[in-house]
């Protein structure tokens, strides 16, 4: 018995010599190696080959179960047997409700946004939410996946118990899921209540809450869908906009003549994102009822954020998205070596965004994980940023874009260049922005990110004046938020030709300053 536990013992100290060798050769590489001709930051540089091999090799292969037929959530066209079995490994596990658990077995008989099933969950959500509701419902309806595979999707809807004067105004509020676990999404919450998997942002800063407060209807898609792929924006743009459909399928009472506003930050932004660019194509009955989207923080562009976030304290919230959109776009994991399969086939598939963020301490770098040593300049990497940065396309809504000026992880790089695109596609779309704070500042509310939101969604109640945002104002951003009140209160009176441009797609934007000015000096900002 002693011979095998030594020879054991004497393998795994071996494979901890490769590692820590290995470790030890990209952390010398990384100082010597010259700096790459296009400015790229050091941790978006290939590795040695050698030292991918090394990695891949020192560890076993995981234990894939073999699987005599693949299940219904796994299955992708194009791909062998073996790889979506490797896919359902990295799934995450279900949450023992069948309502999120079950997959139809006539989805594809299904339009999308067609009411699959709903559940009352009045009395789990209101102790959630602390706004006394009329109703809570959460509704499960049919969508499609990234590549236009049917798939299922959840949401819930919120009524308030505030009486409202006309046609109430429906908030589509995208939480900052930014997990991979099945049990995390705010769904979930509303309708088990409170547990270990709730996230800090379901609750903070209270979005839901003042829209609620102010009697708006809102809507909270599970945007990261049954697979939970965090950080896939096509996916969550077609969740998104299903669940509208669905929305305004289970409440046409209510809801018939109601105007939509979209708001995400983070990981909601990213929804709210892919949202806003498919409603032409994909939804187009939606595009005059969707009157404006607020973005903040968003992620638009994938490639910037491997040199922001990659083997700093964000990799583990990098690692999270990298494996989110795997569990999307299947050709992903051919890249991925055995310790990349590992971690995430382990119970690490089901962690929510606190866990995430603490693996940030590892420092590790994606290119430990993946067999291409030049992983983010790979063909299939090209590919990725490409679909993600939804580039070619354009925003039918109006857009209002607030992002940190001293963001380090998510650089506020990313949102002036989908500022400027989106000014570029749609002249007639003015975006204002608002770039202060810090991304985690922002996250918790430090200050007025509920205002932003709270502006969006006043918009669809004909623009009502909002109060002040705490803090200091840029000049210009005041001047456009008192015009802009000022023309509402003559749309309400019944002018057309003053009706702002929140309210009206096809009507000429209120905002009198040019896209290049708005925004602003640094001095004031």
């Amino acid at each position: 018995m002693a011979a095998p536990a030594n020879r054991l013992r004497h393998r795994t100290s071996r494979r901890a010599l490769i590692v820590c060798i290995t470790l030890g050769l990209v952390a010398a590489w990384r100082t010597v190696a010259p700096g790459s001709a296009s400015g790229e930051p050091p941790n978006m540089m290939p590795v040695p080959p050698p030292v991918a091999e090394a990695v891949d090799s020192a560890v076993p292969p995981p234990p894939i179960p073999r699987l005599r037929e693949v299940p219904p959530r796994a299955r992708a066209s194009g791909f062998d047997h073996r790889t979506l079995e490797l896919r359902e490994a990295l799934l995450p596990s279900p949450t023992g409700d069948p309502f999120f658990d079950r997959w139809p077995p006539d989805l594809s008989a299904l339009e999308p946004g067609q009411v699959i099933a709903v559940r009352d969950v009045t009395a789990s959500a209101s102790p959630v939410v602390t706004i006394p509701l009329r109703s809570a419902t959460l509704v499960k309806f049919a969508t499609t996946d990234a590549v236009g595979a049917p798939i299922f999707g959840t949401a819930t809807l919120l009524i308030p118990a505030r009486a409202v004067r006309g046609p109430r105004p429906l908030l589509v509020n995208n939480l900052p899921i930014d997990s991979l676990g099945a049990a995390c999404t705010p769904g979930y919450t509303l309708a088990h209540g409170f547990s270990i998997a709730t996230n800090p942002t379901d609750l903070i800063p209270p979005t839901t809450q003042l829209a609620l407060y102010d009697g708006h209807a809102v809507l909270i898609p599970d945007h990261q869908g049954p697979r939970m792929a965090y950080a896939e924006p096509v996916l969550a743009g077609h969740v998104v906009l299903d669940a509208i459909r669905a929305g305004l399928t289970l409440r046409p009472d209510i809801l018939r003549h109601s105007r939509i506003a979209m708001a995400g930050y983070s990981g909601g932004a990213i929804a709210t994102h892919g949202a806003s660019k498919l409603v032409g194509e994909y939804s187009p009955e939606l595009s005059d009822r969707i009157v404006g989207a607020a973005l903040g923080g968003v992620p638009a562009d994938f490639r910037m954020l491997v040199g922001s976030m990659n083997a700093n304290l964000a990799t583990g919230l990098f690692h999270a998205a990298t494996f989110g959109i795997a569990r999307e776009r299947t050709e992903i994991l051919a890249m991925a070596n055995r310790p990349a399969r590992w971690l995430a086939t382990s119970p690490l598939k089901n962690v929510c965004v606190i866990p995430e963020a603490l693996a940030g301490g590892t420092f590790l770098p994606m290119q430990l994980l993946s067999r291409d040593p030049d992983p983010f300049h790979s063909p299939v990497a090209e590919r990725i940023y490409r679909i993600t940065a939804m580039a070619d396309r354009k925003s039918l809504a109006p857009l209002l874009i607030y992002h940190g000026t001293h963001e380090w992880w998510i650089p506020a790089a990313g949102a002036r260049a989908l500022y400027r695109q989106q000014c570029w596609i749609r002249g007639d779309r003015r975006i204002p922005r608002d770039l202060r704070r810090t991304h985690h500042r922002r996250a918790l509310g430090i200050p007025g990110r509920a205002r932003v939101a709270e502006h969006a969604t006043r918009r669809t109640a004909g623009g009502r004046r909002m109060p002040a945002a705490p803090g200091r104002m840029r000049p210009g951003a005041a001047r456009v938020r008192i015009e802009q009140t000022r023309i509402s209160r003559r749309a309400r009176a019944g002018s057309r030709r003053h009706r702002p441009a929140w309210t009206h797609p096809r009507s000429r934007p209120c905002w009198s300053r040019p896209c290049s000015r708005l925004w602003g000096s640094p001095r004031s900002r």
